[in-house]
């Protein structure tokens, strides 16, 4: 008898949630059982991402810097950076050079003197940030634009500035519209802003109450020292992204085929500890999705042989 000569079995996400179904102990009988499965898939996947580093999750991606600005956004959907380093000379097939960039945390980078001097970067810090926007206020009244702008002004004049970080992003006019960078505040003075952030477009704003103010919480990074002119430096980083959502129910999900056993046997698992009848099969489902789970991850990790180096740092210059 011949095999298929096929490798490519898959499942959508109505079919996972039959097989769950199933294995709690009955039939997926309605549409709330599917409604009722998709979301505790949805809540599994992001357990799956609180446990540790899904490695299809992983994607390369990089950033050209920009003289004089020393943050840059990070795409939304980022949990965490893996790796990352300074490029030069990108591109090119005999001096093209990776340079190493060492991760810092915020009280560190908070200690730094002049965040603003020029050089070629060699310290990142990671702002891993919630996402959200929400409208700047003070004493609950919205602050909006003081005066007009054009679509190259640098300098943004608010009518209060009470409360605001030091540095940071602005979003003008709605939730939807432009971001900019600013790099120090005067007064009511926003300054040196860089404009059109994040994939978003310079356009020109009215003073006034048709401008509110918001203030967005982008995943972004900042490094030390800002980028100097001397030549053009690409960070390139390794990104873990969250799981796409489990969507409609006639998408295949987001995740390694390594991992189909594990979320059939979780999915089976989450379902009966919300539905009475089956509760009694909850500590045998529960085993079964640790030891799927477990095979899964232990096969989903890096095999490459690791070497540490010990970094030494003597203070005094003594012998």
């Amino acid at each position: 008898m011949s095999t298929t000569g096929t490798t490519g079995f898959d499942l959508d996400f109505t079919e996972l949630a039959e097989e769950a179904w199933e294995r709690a102990g009955r039939e997926m009988r309605s549409g709330y059982d599917l409604r009722t499965a998709r979301r505790s898939m949805n809540l599994m996947t992001i357990e799956w991402q609180n446990r540790g580093i899904n490695m299809w999750t992983i994607q390369q991606q990089s950033i050209t810097f920009v003289q004089g600005l020393n943050t840059y956004p990070i795409p939304a959907d980022t949990i965490d950076l893996m790796d990352h380093v300074i490029r030069t000379n990108q591109g090119s097939s005999s001096n093209q050079a990776d340079l190493n960039i060492t991760r810092i945390s915020m009280p560190t980078y908070a200690t730094i003197p002049n965040k603003l001097t020029q050089a070629r970067p060699i310290q990142v810090l990671v702002q891993r940030n919630s996402t959200e926007t929400n409208p700047l206020l003070v004493n609950s009244t919205a602050v909006t634009l003081a005066t007009s702008i054009g679509t190259t002004d640098t300098t943004i004049v608010l009518s209060s500035t009470v409360g605001m970080a030091a540095q940071g992003y602005i979003q003008l006019g709605s939730t939807s519209g432009e971001i900019v960078y600013y790099s120090c505040i005067s007064g009511n003075s926003l300054q040196n802003c860089f404009r059109a952030q994040n994939n978003t477009t310079a356009q020109s704003y009215t003073a006034g109450s048709g401008t509110p103010i918001y203030i967005p919480q982008i995943p972004a990074i900042t490094v030390w020292p800002t980028p100097d002119g001397s030549t053009t430096y690409t960070f390139v980083y390794w990104r873990m992204r969250r799981v796409q959502d489990t969507g409609s129910g006639i998408q295949t999900q987001d995740m390694n085929y390594r991992f189909l056993p594990a979320a059939a046997a979780g999915l089976a698992y989450h379902i009966a500890t919300k539905t009475p009848e089956l509760m009694q099969r909850i500590e045998m489902l529960k085993g079964q999705y640790d030891e799927q789970f477990n095979l899964a991850a232990g096969e989903d990790r890096e095999k490459a042989a690791i070497r540490f180096v010990p970094r030494q740092m003597f203070i005094g210059g003594g012998v």
